[in-house]
């Protein structure tokens, strides 16, 4: 009884941290373009709008909150062994265009890539991966589907990254083990930087100075990466899709739908124009001299003549 109570009151909780609400205003990237561009291995940030981003994106000063990696299509995959795992994973087993994410209260899951159409996402392209190590990649993570999502770990990371922290820092190697001393299951960025650390792939290694070898590269701890890092790292190619594509008969920028000129957006959905702004200040200067003259008008006026008729 008591367990079934925790369990809804955990998943109550769940849900109100990571429902996203409507969009404010459309995203700046045009999803129909990025849809047939993407490819098996690109890893996809986005910036969320629940209440979990809004953490996440304070703790890592980013507004990516969330990474997944984009596996194609299921016939895409080869192998059979592999495509028979993913099909059991899918809620609906359609030629859908489909990422593997880590959810929170979910775990590691198939998704459709449409379920971010509605948001700001960007392509982190891995330069010069191989197709071999391309396909060791999509195995991992496939072979990864089903496990837990660890919410601790972003309590750990949220301590390792806040200026402040709620336990010693020594501790540090400890909270990212299980009991039995092995990793424990991650979330979203950390299942990604296993997989490519898997192939030896660097995300943001550690660059090691050796006088007689010149220098060496230590893979980082794949727990402490954000998904800021794949943007950050410079072994990963930032793929954008604008609204409109700059690849048209240039000036492209004087071909955009610009609203009339004077209109400005002063953000939280504020719409107002340059011509209302002016009359305001107009107005307000002919107030201010209006009131200055009536407060003149108010003063009692002197009279010239103050002196008395001279007697003899």
């Amino acid at each position: 009884m008591a367990l079934s109570l925790y369990n809804r009151l955990y998943k109550r909780f769940i849900n109100w941290l990571t429902t996203e609400p409507s969009p404010v205003e459309p995203p700046p990237c045009d999803f129909n373009r990025l849809k047939y561009e993407v490819r098996p291995g690109d890893v996809i940030l986005v910036e969320g709008r629940s209440r979990v981003s809004k953490v996440i994106r304070i703790i890592t000063q980013s507004p990516w909150t969330h990474a997944a990696i984009y596996i194609g299509r299921l016939h895409d995959i080869e192998d059979p062994y592999l495509r028979k795992i993913v099909a059991t994973h899918m809620k609906k087993r359609e030629n859908l265009r489909v990422v593997i994410e880590g959810l929170p209260g979910q775990g590691i899951v198939v998704t459709p890539l449409s379920t971010y159409r509605h948001h700001h996402i960007r392509i982190c392209r891995p330069i010069g991966l191989t197709p071999t190590d391309a396909e060791l990649v999509i195995a991992f993570v496939i072979k990864s589907l089903g496990i837990p999502y660890n919410v601790r770990h972003l309590l750990d990371l949220a301590r390792f990254l806040l200026p402040w922290s709620i336990l010693p820092r020594r501790w540090g190697s400890t909270l990212f083990r299980t009991s039995t001393g092995e990793l424990d299951s991650g979330i979203c960025t950390s299942l990604i930087a296993e997989a490519y650390t898997s192939v030896k792939f660097p995300i943001l290694p550690f660059l090691k100075i050796d006088q007689e070898s010149g220098f060496e590269l230590i893979h980082r701890n794949p727990h402490l990466f954000t998904p800021k890092d794949f943007d950050y790292s410079p072994y990963f190619e930032i793929i954008k899709y604008p609204l409109f594509d700059p690849n048209e008969p240039l000036p492209y920028y004087r071909r955009l739908p610009w609203a009339k000129e004077g209109i400005l957006h002063q953000d939280q959905g504020i719409v107002s124009s340059q011509y209302d702004t002016v009359q305001k200040r107009k107005k307000f200067l002919v107030n201010l001299l209006s009131s200055d003259e009536k407060e003149k008008d108010k003063k009692p006026k002197n009279s010239d003549d103050h002196s008395n008729p001279e007697t003899d």
